[in-house]
């Protein structure tokens, strides 16, 4: 099967690249060659090209077919546009990645399926995905353009650390100094680990059964937010100091999180995945979310000199902790 990621060396796409390589996939990667070094993959095909440069991308894909194109940064409409244009007639199956945040938000009923309606009013990025699968589907309807969509939550590898903040947060709970916790930390949420991800993405490629049907790819594993913390501050064996804030204060003082928050992670989160496992029956997610944190403690400590510590960022963690602390318990 010769298969085309566009991108390929992100958290998500680079753990599907190492999957696909192992079970004898000739991979190619489209992308402007630039961005390897932390996840380099072994056995790949690079085609170096912008893919929004619709013209010299065309240029540089003269003479291939597919089997199977996946797009990893597509984000907005005109990403699936000039998809299609590129790709129409070219490629046998279409794969867009998503996001499991175009879902209901808040959810009226959980857990969370593939007939869940699709609806955030809170976070722009969601609608824009939204728009890109009625596009997607629009060009299935009319020309039978053989797109599969895929969403994932919340998934995360060695490098990535998934609290607010991320890195930053790590290292404030090193430092002993609060965390912030957006609303009262009970909300329930699913993590996954890319490697656990990889196993159903790679199961879909090349399967007729997945053209024009939708699929998340999530961890069965559910967790509280001040688990999650705490499975960290285990890991690391401190005591953290939990600060909760609802997450519209936290947005009034910093947008981008709180998009973030009142868009996703503010509201509770649980996926069947029986409609991915009933085409893809070996997908059975199996690293806990323990031992993601052990790999990424491991990988933050052997490697000190790549995360930045975001002073802005705490700064305004700070801010907020302080302002909350004084309004509420002064």
């Amino acid at each position: 099967m010769k298969v085309l990621f566009i991108g390929g060396t992100g958290v998500i796409s680079s753990a599907c690249s190492e999957l696909a390589v192992s079970r004898g996939i000739e991979l190619y990667h489209l992308n402007r060659g630039k961005s390897s070094g932390l996840r380099k993959v072994d056995g790949v095909k690079t085609i170096i090209s912008d893919i929004r440069d619709p013209e010299a991308t065309k240029k540089a894909l003269q003479g291939h077919h597919f089997d199977a194109v996946v797009d990893w940064i597509a984000f907005e409409p005109e990403h699936i546009r000039n998809d299609i244009a590129l790709f129409a007639g070219k490629a046998d199956q279409f794969v867009f990645i998503s996001s499991a945040s175009a879902y209901q938000t808040p959810p009226e009923q959980l857990p969370i399926t593939e007939d869940t309606p699709l609806d955030n009013p809170f976070w722009d990025y969601s609608r824009k995905k939204i728009a890109c699968e009625k596009l997607l589907r629009e060009e299935y309807a009319k020309n039978g353009f053989p797109c599969t969509i895929v969403r994932p939550s919340h998934t995360y590898d060695k490098t990535k650390v998934p609290l607010i903040g991320g890195y930053t947060a790590l290292q404030r709970m090193k430092n002993g100094q609060p965390l912030l916790v957006h609303g009262d930390g009970t909300s329930i949420w699913t993590l996954t680990h890319h490697r656990d991800f990889a196993v159903g993405l790679v199961g879909l490629l090349g399967k007729t059964a997945a053209i024009h049907e939708a699929f998340h790819i999530t961890s069965d594993e559910w967790l509280s937010w001040n688990n999650i913390y705490h499975i960290f501050a285990r890991e690391l064996n401190v005591e953290p100091h939990l600060v909760h804030v609802p997450s519209k204060v936290i947005a009034q003082y910093d947008k981008g999180t709180g998009d973030g928050l009142l868009g996703d992670k503010a509201h509770s989160m649980i996926f069947d995945n029986s409609k991915i496992r009933s085409l893809v029956p070996d997908f059975n997610p199996r690293i806990p979310f323990r031992e993601g944190v052990k790999e990424i403690v491991r990988w933050h400590e052997e490697n000190p000199d790549v995360p930045v510590f975001d002073k802005r960022l705490s700064h305004i963690m700070d801010t907020i902790i302080q302002d909350f602390t004084r309004m509420f318990y002064s």
